[in-house]
């Protein structure tokens, strides 16, 4: 990390906290100042909430696109081969790659879901030993 990027960083902190402190300070001294304050403070946390909201309905969408292709894919395959695929319990999918398409893709699916589950067995066995406990 550049050294002077730090310095500007650690400024922009102290400022903000400075400037948060003083506001604090006007919001409990004058009556005037905390309605004005706090109103802007609540529609800022209003337009940010909506923001989110939005781009989190967004990424809802592409998340639903990006299954259905996948599952679409799936069963396109399925129903093209004639031969049976075998699936291994923590790999709800097929393990072959649909010919035509990127295996890439697949495989990080297929590491991602590896990982889940591995995290899962893990948090099973230390709630299991934070409750002998």
């Amino acid at each position: 990390m550049n050294p002077e990027h730090l310095t500007d960083l650690l400024h922009k902190g102290f400022r903000v906290t400075l400037g948060a402190t003083s506001s604090l300070i006007e919001i409990l001294q004058d009556p005037y100042k905390r309605n004005e304050n706090l109103g802007k403070i609540q529609s800022q946390v209003s337009e940010l909430a909506d923001e989110w909201a939005e781009k989190g309905k967004m990424t809802e969408q592409e998340a639903r696109n990006f299954v259905d292709t996948i599952l679409s894919q799936r069963h396109q395959n399925v129903n093209t081969d004639t031969t049976t695929v075998t699936t291994s319990s923590s790999v709800p999918y097929p393990s072959t790659v649909p010919s035509g398409s990127d295996p890439e893709p697949i495989r990080e699916i297929q590491d991602l879901t590896t990982q889940i589950a591995e995290l899962r067995d893990e948090l099973k066995h230390l709630r299991e030993s934070n409750s002998s406990h």
